[in-house]
């Protein structure tokens, strides 16, 4: 087959959409398939198509965007910046998408709302879509919307984007989640078929993480020191405050340290923080790495206390590493973790749960070992890639015409 995976969001990227997709790219061409990635580049300042080396200058749609959103009396968009923005570049996605042949793909696979809703406006009769979402957008605006982007046409951006939910969801012939908790609220908030969606777990290259483990780092767990980890974006989302207040309680004790790995917009507020609380010897920042798998494998305990997440990454690479795992109850992450089994859920928002965790795990070496082996047994086999774009193969085959 002759496959198009696309998103809205510029590629490569540092996150989970960019990894699944990049390696589900490597699987299907090691399958026999020709795959290109449609996607924003350079800042946003191109529409590129990766497979074909095709560049289309966001300039080149602007004027033309700009002036039909004038014509057609778009008054209110211009009344909040985040939904000009969107719309802007939902409407020169969907032109630039436009001028790339479509009609010579089999199927074509996105992977958000957004560019969903824009190639299903483009699409060749007949051209079969399949959307793969990896998470809620509407819920991240909505919270955006009392933070960074609050202003006084709140409720303009948050109607918008629930409306781009609910098309995304269900436009495309069938809509792929990873668990359960991302039907139900397409479902009863968005009112979305129930017959729309097809679960299926994005997959992992299991065997390319575990060579990367065997490489080598200038970072090395301090004797007689357990290390815990935190890896991800450095966001209000993540939860990651609740963790330096839990590990502020620890402070007494010497024998642990944190790595908290990643960026975001949190990072120098919770540098602040944990100066102030003492913490700075213990909890290190070591910003954006591209040796997490090694340090994962240095790691004896992995955290990740989400106000809001789907299927994170970080979860999937510290089961494989064989870890225990600490996750709060948010979204899709209780379908991650078996608690007691293969690693430890707690109540989100709730630092004083987290900290009865963490020092369970600190204090009972054999029942963190016994949580960490057996989150890497059902890891390895559960995440396999190959399982995974097998199933993925068989949800494409219902569209594409056998011949």
């Amino acid at each position: 087959m002759k496959i198009l995976l696309a998103t809205y969001w510029s590629i490569p990227h540092l996150g989970g959409v960019w990894t699944y997709v990049s390696q589900l790219r490597s699987r299907l061409e090691e399958l026999g398939h020709s795959v290109d990635i449609l996607g924003y580049g350079g800042d946003n300042t191109f529409v590129q198509l990766i497979g074909k080396d095709i560049k289309i200058p966001r300039d080149r749609w602007t004027p033309y965007v700009y002036s039909v959103l004038q014509r057609e009396n778009y008054p209110k968009v211009y009344l909040n910046d985040l939904v000009e923005f969107t719309e802007v570049q939902r409407y020169v996605f969907e032109l630039a998408a436009s001028e790339f042949n479509l009609d010579e793909y089999d199927i074509i696979h996105s992977h958000d709302v957004i560019s969903t809703v824009a190639l299903k406006r483009v699409l060749p009769e007949g051209k079969p879509l399949v959307a793969t979402l990896h998470g809620l957008v509407s819920h991240e605006i909505r919270h955006q919307l009392q933070t960074i982007h609050k202003s006084s046409t709140s409720e303009l951006a948050r109607a918008y984007f629930d409306e781009i939910e609910r098309l995304g969801a269900s436009s495309a012939n069938v809509t792929i989640t990873a668990n359960e908790w991302l039907q139900d609220v397409l479902v009863s908030e968005f009112g979305v078929p129930k017959e729309q969606f097809e679960k299926l777990h994005y997959g992992f290259t299991v065997d390319r993480f575990l060579e990367e483990q065997a490489k080598l780092t200038n970072i090395q767990a301090p004797p007689g020191k357990k290390v815990i980890v935190y890896a991800g974006r450095i966001i209000e989302q993540k939860g990651v405050d609740y963790l330096i207040d839990a590990l502020a309680s620890l402070n007494h004790r010497g024998d642990w340290v944190c790595w908290i790995i990643g960026e975001g917009n949190r990072k120098r507020h919770l540098e602040e923080r944990v100066n102030e609380l003492g913490l700075s010897d213990k909890v290190l920042f070591l910003g954006k790495r591209e040796d997490v798998p090694v340090l994962l494998k240095l790691a004896d305990i992995c955290v990740l206390p989400s106000l809001m997440d789907n299927q994170p990454l970080s979860v999937i690479e510290a089961q494989i590493s064989g870890k225990a795992v600490i996750v709060s109850d948010a979204g899709g992450l209780p379908e991650m973790v078996n608690h007691g089994v293969t690693g430890l859920i707690v109540p989100q928002a709730n630092t004083a749960s987290l900290l009865s965790a963490i020092q369970t795990l600190l204090d009972d070496d054999a029942y963190r070992e016994i949580l960490g082996n057996q989150a890497r047994e059902w890891g390895v086999n559960y995440w396999s890639m190959e399982t995974g774009v097998d199933r993925l193969l068989e949800i494409y085959k219902r569209f594409v015409p056998t011949t």
